[in-house]
């Protein structure tokens, strides 16, 4: 049976490897960046989760991120603030196409919601089809373009608001 939990700092070696696995694909992440300090900065703030195997195999990660630039785009819908962000979602390769993504994404959201957000935030590197895909299959609307960090990036955002809220 997989769990979920927050990070440690004696997962962040497995996390740094899983972060590898994924460098120059689809989301255009490279050698510097996610980095250790990427790491550490999401640990110290208790904003990023693991999933491990029954075997205590790490198999896939996703941080709370806190970026102020991404925070201040205008695509947001201001009813639906204050807001989360989701970042650095990663699933071990032979893991992919189980539903491990959604089931992190959605603890994700359970986190959120409980630190009182109304919804969830996302930046997708621009043609990454795969990730827009599942994230609009959760609920995801592309609610603008933006030009990050030198790279540009379909803003997706999703409302944690129920009826019974």
């Amino acid at each position: 049976m997989n769990t979920i939990t927050i990070a440690t700092r004696e997962d962040k070696e497995e996390i740094l490897k899983l972060y590898k696995t994924m460098l120059y694909g689809p989301a255009d992440w490279n050698e510097y960046y996610p980095n250790e300090d990427t790491i550490e900065f999401d640990i110290s703030r208790d904003a990023l989760f693991v999933m491990k195997d029954e075997n205590g195999q790490l198999i896939a990660a996703i941080s709370i991120d806190q970026d102020e630039d991404v925070d201040k785009l205008p695509c947001w819908n201001e009813a639906l603030l204050p807001a989360g962000e989701l970042s650095r979602l990663c699933v071990r390769k032979d893991m992919q196409c189980r539903g491990i993504g959604k089931e992190m994404m959605k603890y994700a959201f359970q986190i959120l919601k409980k630190q009182g957000k109304k919804s969830v935030h996302i930046l997708v590197k621009t043609g990454h089809e795969v990730a827009l895909s599942a994230y609009s299959s959760l609920g995801f609307k592309q609610v603008g373009e933006c030009v990050l960090f030198d790279k540009s990036f379909v803003c997706m955002e999703m409302s944690l608001i129920t009826d019974s809220d």
